[in-house]
């Protein structure tokens, strides 16, 4: 089994992938107006509107209400990539830091409130 995507369920599709787009320098595929990826080697990240889960009911996802996952992403260079990115982050959680196991990383919030992490890995 393979981890294929994650997708984020969101009321605002076209803000969050602009947000995406300048977080990752990619552009998304455009696969519907209420559905867009960012396809990487090792995952995709989907970006999708309210009325791809409605038929959920009230189990549907809630956009905003988020407090459980973080999107990571593997960079080369934590702090070359928060300095790339200070005009984008309205909202900083932890600025570039090394963590107690070796990591360097840097966290902040998506426009619709999830955990964004970009991180180095500790160097062995």
């Amino acid at each position: 089994m393979d981890l294929a995507s994650i997708r984020i369920i969101t009321h605002d599709v076209d803000r969050l992938v602009r947000f995406y787009e300048a977080v990752m320098g990619a552009l998304a595929a455009r696969l519907a107006p209420v559905f867009a990826e960012f396809r990487t080697a090792t995952g995709t990240i989907a970006i999708a509107s309210t009325v791809t889960v409605a038929m959920l009911g009230d189990d549907a996802p809630k956009p905003g209400s988020n407090d459980t996952i973080i999107v990571e992403f593997l960079v080369t260079d934590v702090d070359a990539e928060f300095a790339r990115l200070q005009d984008v982050l309205e909202d900083i959680v932890l600025e570039p830091t090394t963590m107690p196991w070796g990591n360097r990383s840097t966290l902040f919030r998506d426009p619709d409130g999830n955990l964004v992490n970009l991180f180095s890995r500790a160097t062995p």
